[in-house]
């Protein structure tokens, strides 16, 4: 048994970042060397020094949806529908808030231009058959501790530069630091940048609920790793070349893929106790306590590193969580 209480830590409600930075690279970056047991604090820019030639880094090319669309009932009371899937041209899974919005009942959205028609639990039909459309009345997704609306600003600022494939309904917020310039500088000292898809879902937005972790299951997350990536991990280990992920659903697709699949759908949970098979180092953002995100880094560097690394971060007032700084595993 593991319990779930051992991954909880005491955050200051102040440090939740409400907005990005102005400029994505300017963040900070705490530097954990799992080897040397040693804590640096560094820019986001400095990454640069901890990548070197021949080294892979493998980002997630996943692209938000603005998939939070705001509703009325026929009694005029306010409805929140999060897509979480396309189930067809005009029909999803989805979270619908308020609870008590039943099956049966019509949402009106564009001024009764588009409604939804609920199917049951979590599942709305639309009088339209374009999904893009659909979107189009859609917000990005913003995280529910960011405690403002989602506003223009946000379709970029929530969206890595590198973002190209469609379908998830969070951001892989680790790959929200970099610039395309940096990118550029990165390439230019010879490391390999190479792309793999995962598309964020609701796992993200599930809290664990069992005491235990070991008993708790993952939301599955559809993934493709390219053969062209694909033969970058071969060369990389052929060459004893590191391997950075960068973020929790890179490392996720990674060590997925290490088990002998390159796409398809992973409910991969990972925590202390799991051997890692194929990334060396991890950039990733602060997670919230009790995630199976914090699981994961607890089981990268160790529930002790992490949580002195967390404190740390506290002390030092980093920003933290989808639109704070970032943390480099090595």
């Amino acid at each position: 048994m593991m319990e779930l209480s051992k991954f909880d830590y005491s955050l200051p409600k102040e440090l939740i970042a409400q907005y990005p930075l102005k400029k994505r690279d300017t963040a900070r970056l705490l530097v954990l060397n799992r080897k040397k047991d040693t804590i640096e604090h560094r820019g986001f820019k400095e990454i640069l020094e901890f990548l070197h030639k021949d080294d892979l880094l493998v980002l997630n090319n996943t692209k938000v949806l603005p998939a939070r669309l705001e509703g009325l009932r026929s009694t005029r009371g306010k409805v929140e529908v999060l897509l979480i899937e396309g189930l067809a041209t005009n029909r999803f899974k989805a979270f619908i808030k308020p609870s008590r919005v039943k099956a049966g009942e019509r949402i009106i959205f564009d001024s009764g231009r588009v409604f939804g028609m609920v199917c049951g639990k979590d599942e709305i039909a639309f009088n339209i058959h374009d999904s893009k459309r659909i979107y189009e009345l859609g917000v990005m997704p913003l995280p529910p501790y960011i405690k403002r609306k989602p506003e223009e600003s946000d379709r970029i600022s929530y969206q890595t530069v590198y973002a190209k494939v469609p379908g998830a309904i969070a951001s892989p917020t680790a790959g929200l630091h970099f610039t395309k310039e940096l990118i550029g500088k990165i390439k230019s000292q010879g490391v390999n940048v190479t792309y793999l898809t995962l598309h964020v879902g609701v796992g993200t937005f599930r809290p664990v609920k069992v005491q235990d972790i070991t008993q708790h299951q993952m939301e599955r997350e559809y993934f493709k790793i390219p053969v062209s990536t694909l033969r970058q991990i071969k060369r990389a280990r052929s060459c004893q070349s590191h391997i950075m992920a960068v973020g929790t659903t890179s490392l996720r697709a990674l060590e997925t893929y290490a088990s002998g699949r390159q796409k398809g759908y992973t409910d991969l949970f990972i925590y202390p106790g799991y051997r890692f098979k194929l990334v060396d180092s991890l950039l990733t953002n602060f997670h919230l306590p009790r995630t199976t995100l914090f699981m994961l880094v607890c089981a990268f560097a160790g529930e002790k590193l992490i949580k002195k690394a967390y404190q740390e971060a506290i002390d030092k007032k980093y920003r933290f969580y989808s639109y704070g700084d970032a943390m480099l595993i090595i």
